[in-house]
């Protein structure tokens, strides 16, 4: 795997393939080459969102201490425009984020460490995305900011086709 740190402290992961006239192989996890690279290993669940329609935002999502959860992103259908979000208030990038596309195509990954908000928007139809986090899922420790607060400067690459009430409607991030 070919680790690609960002400003941010989240990490784009490539396959490094091994072809051959059948086609390819290539590791999209390890937990030894995570450590190596100080990224955490623990997977304590994994997820699939599904989304027919292109446009469709979902996040920012994040999960608060101490259920605070590492993200490994990957698109196994379509393709989407991933973000995370620095909001850890002592992070030199605090409200920054990064964004990559992430395929079926190219098969990227993105690495959220604990700490980072992540959303996404769908640039193909029936685009489906795989999670692995560190984590189980708790509600009563999740939270989210809204994918268009002014305090991001998020820019989304399509007028915006489907997004989730509580998504559309979260205060504005300065104003908590």
């Amino acid at each position: 795997m070919i680790f690609t740190a960002t400003p941010i402290g989240a990490v784009v992961i490539d396959p490094e393939r091994l072809s051959d006239d059948r086609g390819f192989f290539a590791r999209s996890f390890c937990a030894r080459e995570f450590e190596a690279h100080g990224l955490n290993p623990r997977v304590a669940q994994c997820n699939v969102s599904f989304n027919p329609r292109r446009g469709t935002v979902r996040g920012m999502h994040f999960q608060r201490p101490p259920h605070a959860e590492a993200k490994l992103v990957r698109c196994t259908a379509g393709a989407l425009w991933d973000v995370a979000l620095d909001l850890r208030p002592d992070s030199p990038t605090f409200c920054r984020h990064f964004a990559v596309e992430l395929s079926a195509e190219n098969r990227r990954m993105l690495y959220l460490p604990e700490g980072l908000g992540h959303g996404y928007q769908t640039l193909a139809e029936d685009t489906e995305v795989f999670y692995q986090v560190s984590v189980p899922y708790a509600p009563d420790h999740g939270g989210g900011v809204r994918w268009n607060d002014p305090a991001f400067d998020i820019a989304w690459p399509l007028p915006v086709t489907m997004i989730a009430e509580r998504d559309r409607t979260y205060p504005d991030f300065r104003s908590r």
